[in-house]
């Protein structure tokens, strides 16, 4: 019984596991980063914007890409409605961004 079992429908398992690596390595720093972010959020007196920063960058980088590789490992959502969701938590995330930004400290 093997742990951990790769299948590819091309046949290239090296370049799936490097995909996967890549997108695991895009997932770790987007969240060590939001963490510094966050961080920074609770030492500052009162910086929203770096919280809304930190929430945007999760939904820009680390959501899309689990979603990538979660959806049509553990789900049978089409490729349609996959880029759909990744799409849309990217938007998000820009906006979210974008928020933090320009908007967040305008009172």
């Amino acid at each position: 019984m093997t742990p951990l079992q790769f299948s590819t429908t091309d046949g290239n398992l090296w370049l799936a596991a490097a995909i996967l690596g890549l997108s695991a390595v895009t997932v770790v720093l987007s969240v060590m980063i939001a963490v510094l972010l966050v961080r920074g959020y609770r030492r500052g007196p009162g910086h929203r914007g770096m919280l809304a920063l930190a929430v945007g960058l999760i939904f820009l980088t680390t959501v899309p890409e689990l979603l990538r590789v979660g959806l049509p490992s553990f789900t049978t959502v089409g490729t349609i409605n996959r880029s759909l969701l990744v799409s849309s938590f990217e938007l998000l995330g820009l906006g979210t961004i974008l928020w933090a930004i320009y908007g967040s400290d305008r009172r």
